[in-house]
């Protein structure tokens, strides 16, 4: 049997050979496909689960099979509906396959390949459209991630995290290689195309210079993000792209219609940074652990705290005089330089500018919870419009209460957001901008984070836009119909996106032409922006403005789901089934019933591992991280009694699984030898013991703890950081080890006190 990678000491192979991404950009939207391919090379059934990263507003529509030579389509259904049927296929022993969004955020998702037979070759394909959006130089960028961090769970929150069980392997040794290959077609002529890695040279199709190929230079490993950036000669041209309704679908339906994108390009009067003192400016700091981690997750890059600061320090200087401002910092608490905005002055700018280069990535956990409320309960300055900054690396699991949170005050502020690092939950960093008007940007470590810094500035001391308003000039007989809310905050240089869908039978005299305005108020001034456009639908039959129309209409309602009432959540699942686009309710779900046989055997799970950043190289023993396992809490008395370690609020481990990296006998791996508490290990022979693992330590600080004295038990399994050397135990950049209690097998049987494991656990 050949081994396509090692996830632990019992070198289980890794079914996942390799992923293909086919990708057609037409001026800002992207159309993708990714193809899974899989292979079983052992002498049983496997399932293959894969959890992966995926655009917060991207709108997967479509998910597809090919197994033993027949393909199938998956269809969308309620997410609980596929779910069972899926299990009941592994059940009977059919192939099957499940692609769902794990959780409410919208950016991580799962594939899931059940029962499939000793070898044999299997091909999942998934595909997704995405708005592109415009970078302050004019790009349209493209980003296909890969990187997926763990998410940090924070104090009281009751939900599920499925980052907490995704294995994970050293950088660089992902046994699955990554090909991506890019079709760009525009009306306007294809400057370039640059990317943060190794590309094929351009190859243009048309003699105009409007159609192009592009492609990696050799197959990576699938372990970083891979960003485009393609500059069109004139990118700055309002545009409206119409598409007819799909063939079938009943008339006046979301899909039945014929739907029209509209993007304007507003030309309003922009900021100048220090010309105007009307304005308080908090900026929000996340401070955590994993904010000391490398911006790409390569050793020698800067830390993300680094690049954070250094933007802080720009925005910091480019402020008006007589303005407000303050800078608070959190992790497992916050922190704030001063307890109310105060003046911006010279004295008070040196003053923050000194302390700002104090700043470390030493607050713990990513509580952002807490401060936002007390922001949110300070006093606002009369005359002077609250503008927030957030700067973070978006790693927690209550996205959605954070969102939900900055929504309920998006009448008291605007709301701007940077997401630092490779693998900053586009969820969060966009999700409360969008709840609050303002705009998000992300800084790797290949960005230009000057202008883009600059660019929110001036969107911050920009007066807010009122009065928004479209009117639509259509034949006689049509109508649109906006799908969501429409545009609610414009900026200068920020495109302006319409969906509406077009409905009814234009009358005589017909006209080939349509138009739309858009009317708005800056001040006391009035402004309008007109496009013409041809009612000449686009080809094609993927639908992306449909699509697009449909996530973005999914993204307003599921805002309301939790809060609303049962019509909202049926409103949901209409728009998501009708349209294909999956959302927090749906799920893609295949069974192959052309098989005339069942897989016979024992099924195994194989958990596709990820790149763990900073790993220390080739875990030879098996290891999990205590406060992270549900499994051994039953011997340990009820959460929060004095047998116990951990906290009555460390909620959070029923999410990691040992799956197939732990021996079967792990769920029993402890059990009780005397009342007060004792432990010893149960058959086979081979020990437990608990002790600090001088070889690994938390990559995310003390992310993973409370800064309370009753709460110092790690929350979650740490991300571990690499070893520097023999004998460098855990230390990076000069900063204190942070032993992590770990499962080690050994030759000599003891017992273990709880006393003792507590000592051992409070050590972190």
């Amino acid at each position: 049997m050949t081994s396509c990678g090692l996830l632990n000491s019992s070198n289980k192979p890794v079914p996942l050979r390799s992923g293909s991404v086919t990708v057609l950009i037409r001026g800002f939207v992207a159309d993708v496909g990714c193809e899974l391919l899989y292979r079983n090379e052992e002498p049983g059934p496997v399932e293959a689960v894969f959890v992966f990263p995926v655009d917060a507003e991207a709108a997967v529509y479509a998910f597809q099979a090919r197994l033993g030579g027949t393909c199938m389509q998956a269809q969308l259904r309620e997410k609980k509906q596929a779910q069972e049927l899926y299990g009941d296929a592994l059940a009977g022993g059919q192939s099957s396959f499940l692609l769902q969004q794990e959780g409410t955020g919208g950016d991580i998702f799962s594939c899931s390949l059940g029962n499939l037979p000793p070898g044999e070759e299997a091909a999942l394909t998934l595909r997704y459209v995405c708005e592109l959006p415009l970078e302050p130089d004019g790009a349209a960028r493209y980003m296909l991630p890969a990187v997926l961090r763990p998410r940090y769970t924070p104090h009281g929150w009751d939900g599920e995290d499925v980052t907490q069980g995704v294995p994970r392997v050293p950088q660089g040794e992902l046994p699955y290689t990554l090909s991506l290959s890019v079709t760009l077609q525009s009306p306007h002529s294809i400057d370039r195309v640059l990317s943060n890695c190794s590309l094929t040279p351009l190859s243009y199709m048309a003699g105009n210079w409007t159609t192009a190929q592009v492609s990696l230079a050799e197959a990576p490993p699938w372990d970083r993000d891979v960003e485009l950036l393609v500059y069109y000669v004139e990118p700055h041209k309002p545009s409206a792209v119409l598409e007819d309704g799909l063939p079938g679908a009943e008339p006046g339906s979301l899909m039945g219609n014929p739907a029209v994108m509209v993007t304007l390009l507003p030309s309003l009067p922009e900021a100048v940074p220090g010309q105007s003192s009307a304005g308080e400016f908090i900026f929000l700091l996340d401070r955590s652990g994993s904010m000391g981690c490398p911006m790409d997750g390569r050793d020698r890059s800067r830390q993300r705290i680094d690049s954070a600061k250094e933007t802080l320090v720009l925005l910091l200087k480019s402020l008006p005089l007589g303005c407000y401002f303050n800078i608070y910092g959190f992790g497992s608490r916050f922190e704030s330089f001063y307890s109310q905005s105060v003046g911006y002055t010279q004295q008070t700018m040196a003053e923050s500018l000194q302390r700002i280069q104090q700043l470390q990535a030493d607050l713990g956990g990513t509580e952002i919870l807490a401060p936002l409320r007390a922001i949110y309960c300070s006093p606002c300055q009369d005359g002077h419009p609250r503008q927030l900054f957030v700067f973070t690396d978006g790693e927690v699991g209550n996205t959605k209460d954070v969102i939900t949170e900055v929504q309920r005050h998006r009448g008291a502020h605007r709301c701007f957001s940077f997401g630092i690092g490779e693998g900053a939950s586009t969820s969060l960093v966009k999700g409360i901008s969008r709840a609050a008007g303002g705009s998000a940007e992300f800084i790797t470590g290949q960005d230009r984070m000057q202008p883009k810094a600059l660019q929110s500035l001036k969107r911050a001391l920009q007066p807010a836009v009122t009065g928004l308003s479209l009117s639509w000039d259509l034949p006689r007989g049509m109508e649109a119909v906006l799908l969501g809310r429409g545009p609610e905050v414009i900026f200068p240089g920020q495109r302006c996106l319409i969906y509406a869908q077009l409905r009814g039978q234009p009358q005589p005299p017909d006209t080939a032409m349509g138009g739309v305005t858009l009317q708005y108020r800056i001040q006391d001034q009035t402004y309008k922006e007109t496009l013409q456009f041809p009612r000449q639908p686009q080809d094609g039959d993927r639908l992306p403005v449909h699509r697009l129309a449909a996530k973005s209409l999914l993204l307003e309602l599921e805002g309301a789901v939790d809060s609303g009432s049962e019509g909202d959540r049926r409103r949901v699942l209409e728009t998501s089934l009708s349209s294909g686009v999956v959302c927090s309710l749906t799920a893609y779900v295949g069974v192959d019933t052309e098989r005339g046989q069942p897989v016979q055997g024992p099924l195994v799970r194989r958990d596709i591992p990820l790149t763990g950043f900073g790993a220390a190289p080739r875990m030879r023993n098996l290891r999990c991280s205590l406060a992270s396992c549900s499994a051994l809490r039953p011997w340990l008395g009820p959460e929060g009694s004095p047998e116990c370690p951990w906290p009555a609020t460390l909620t959070t481990a029923r999410r990691c699984k040992l799956r197939a990296a732990a021996p079967a006998s792990f769920s029993r791996a402890l059990t009780p030898r005397a009342p007060h508490g004792q432990y010893q290990l149960s058959p086979p022979p081979a020990p437990l013991l608990l002790s600090p693992s001088p070889s690994q330590s938390s990559g995310r600080g003390a992310r993973g703890t409370r800064s309370s004295p009753a709460n110092t038990a790690p929350r979650r399994r740490p991300h571990p950081r690499k070893v520097r050397g023999p004998g460098a135990g855990s230390q990076d950049s000069g900063r204190a080890a942070n032993p992590r209690m770990t499962l080690h097998r050994v030759r000599d049987r003891r017992a273990l006190t709880v006393p003792e494991l507590g000592k051992c656990l409070t050590a972190t």
